[in-house]
């Protein structure tokens, strides 16, 4: 066979489209620290406990009403859907100033009446814990549309580790009011009316220039899935600082050492990934030119010999376009899918309609309403709670303890993907449904409640908040990508707003049930109200001891639903891991 000699061509050492693409890795990680730091700093409903006592006396309200305050924060979020609708029309960029400007009115308005300077009926203290509330909302919006359009293959670890650091907002809020003035509770209300505005202004710039997203290959998925890992354990240590640091009884000084350190500790993973992008690109550049020059002459010769070929065997065989049978099997599936009951297809697009006629969505709905809310709930009376059994010096300890024991457990949940990463590269067949984990993270919480039940010891009462908190701060995390994979991650924004309309109801029946025990509790001991003047406060075990019992009945009620939702989802999770074995 005669071989033809072509002039050489010079190839450029990397092809333009992964050139372009490493060149856009740096943007989308820049956009995820942002959301870390949009995240850590916006959960500000969890340090409501640490002021809630001084409220209530500003107002001279009863447990209910301060309760209702309660409510009306957990409303707001009621109110998320509207975010999304936002995001049609405005960038993201403007729905998070939109944010910021409703949590400074909301909380700036409470910390002037606590200050003395204005003075505001109840039901204008209601409506703005409810504007505070919904701004939380629309952060975790904005936060979750970046993730899931940066990261549409490792979204599940993205939204996990973002949503894991809204866990630490208490503890990063407790240690900033003793760095500024441990004695005043209400410079958490002026806290979260200013910082989560700077943390807006800081991440402006990455929020508003995001590349867009490019097609990621199986190297770089695996390339990411390691950064995520630095992340992770990142991460922890941040979770490990806080939770033994904060614990301890420090000085003003002292506390603003420790701050120094935490904001040092959020810095960290700006530097990660571009430490690791730049190694893994200077690796490539020198490996491929390397390669160019040992290999040049046998690639010319055998692109020249399979010129030559192509011809012949086109000749001999016509070209055949060959459709995967699994992706005519899924297409198969998804069109009968709609007429089953049962779920069968993972991330099939649902609508809102669609939704609320599915029978697994509303044991997801259940387990929601009786498994994380209750613990959401719990971290609101936590002020009360821990003043009733007499530890009220404990309780920014407490919430503290609940903030990162949340936040470890909101890691946690990104281990079924990890486990799932490494199934895949050992070649293994065993497969995950999140819906299983779920369902066991949802165990601790009855067995908390009959702890706190059965003890009022210090001890248990530590006990049980980090149990309540593990287990709400995994449901928390978990639900995104939950809903995502069982309802379609293009309208989660949506079906995840209305999955959420569950806090406030629980918040509200759950709050109720607390408050009207304790307050039934107080009027029967004369002496404590009269002593502590027209405030009711009720002391003694016996303040909370129905609510824990009906809690714990609840959480068990969650815990069955989600068990149901996990045997009847494992199927499409089965069906989803064997049709896409290399997809984490």
């Amino acid at each position: 066979m005669k071989i033809k000699h072509r002039k050489p061509q010079n190839l450029p050492l990397l092809p333009v489209t992964k050139q372009r693409r490493m060149m856009n890795q740096p943007g989308k990680w820049v956009a995820l620290v942002a959301a870390i730091w949009i995240q850590a700093f916006t959960g500000t409903n969890f340090d409501f406990p640490s002021y809630s006592s001084n409220l209530k006396a500003a107002l001279g309200m009863s447990q209910v009403e301060l309760n209702y305050l309660a409510v009306a924060s957990d409303v707001g979020k009621a109110f998320g859907w509207c975010s999304g609708i936002a995001l049609l029309y405005f960038p993201l960029w403007v729905v998070m100033l939109m944010a910021a400007s409703m949590g400074f009115l909301g909380y700036g308005l409470q910390w002037l009446l606590l200050q003395g300077i204005v003075s505001l009926p109840y039901s204008m203290v209601y409506l703005l814990c409810l504007l505070a509330g919904c701004s939380i909302c629309w952060f975790n919006t904005i936060c979750y549309v970046s993730c899931i359009q940066k990261f549409p293959t490792n979204r599940a670890l993205a939204l996990s580790l973002i949503v894991s650091f809204n866990g630490v907002s208490a503890a990063l809020y407790t240690l900033m009011a003793n760095a500024l003035d441990p004695n005043d509770a209400s410079l958490y209300l002026l806290l979260n009316a200013l910082v989560p505005l700077i943390i807006s202004v800081v991440t402006f710039l990455p929020i508003l220039h995001q590349p867009p997203a490019q097609p990621s290959s199986a190297d770089a998925t695996r390339n990411d899935s390691l950064t995520f890992i630095c992340l992770y354990i990142t991460a922890v240590i941040t979770g490990l600082y806080l939770i033994t640091f904060n614990s301890t009884p420090s000085s003003k000084y002292g506390a603003q050492l420790l701050l120094a350190g935490a904001f040092a500790l959020l810095l960290v993973p700006l530097c990660l990934p571009g430490i690791w992008s730049t190694h893994k690109w200077l690796f490539r550049i020198a490996s491929t030119g390397l390669s160019s020059v040992l290999h040049f002459r046998f690639n010319l010769v055998n692109h020249e010999l399979q010129q030559e070929l192509i011809p012949i065997e086109t000749e001999r065989s016509g070209t055949k376009v060959i459709t995967p049978f699994d992706y005519k099997e899924k297409e198969s599936i998804s069109r009968k899918m709609m007429g089953k009951e049962n779920l069968t297809v993972l991330e099939e697009e649902h609508s809102a309609k669609m939704l609320i006629r599915r029978l697994d969505f509303w044991l997801y709905f259940v387990a929601y309403f009786c498994g994380g809310t209750i613990g959401l709930v719990y971290s609101n009376n936590l002020g009360q709670i821990s003043q009733s059994l007499g530890y009220s010096s404990l309780t920014s300890s407490l919430v503290t303890l609940y903030s990162s024991c949340s936040f470890f457990g909101r890691l946690i949940s990104a281990g079924p993907d990890f486990m799932r990463e490494y199934v895949v590269a050992t070649n293994g067949k065993v497969h995950f449904a999140r819906t299983g984990w779920l369902a066991l993270a949802l165990v601790p919480t009855p067995i908390a409640f009959i702890l706190l039940a059965a003890s009022g010891s210090e001890i248990a009462l530590q006990i049980g908040t980090g149990l309540i908190g593990l287990s709400s701060g995994f449901m928390f995390s978990a639900s995104v990508s939950i809903t995502s994979e069982l309802f379609g991650p293009n309208s989660s924004g949506v079906n995840h707003n209305i999955l959420i309309t569950n806090i406030p109801l629980g918040s509200f029946l759950y709050g109720v049930l607390a408050a009207v025990s304790y307050d039934s509790t107080a009027g029967s001991s004369n002496q404590t109200a009269a002593a502590l003047g027209d405030v009711v406060v009720c002391i003694g075990r016996k303040c909370y001891l129905q609510t824990f019992i009906w809690w714990a009945c609840i959480s068990i009620i969650g815990l069955a639903s989600c068990f149901l939702l996990f045997r009847r989802t494992k199927p499409a999770y089965d069906r989803h891991y064997e049709s896409n074995p290399n997809k984490t």
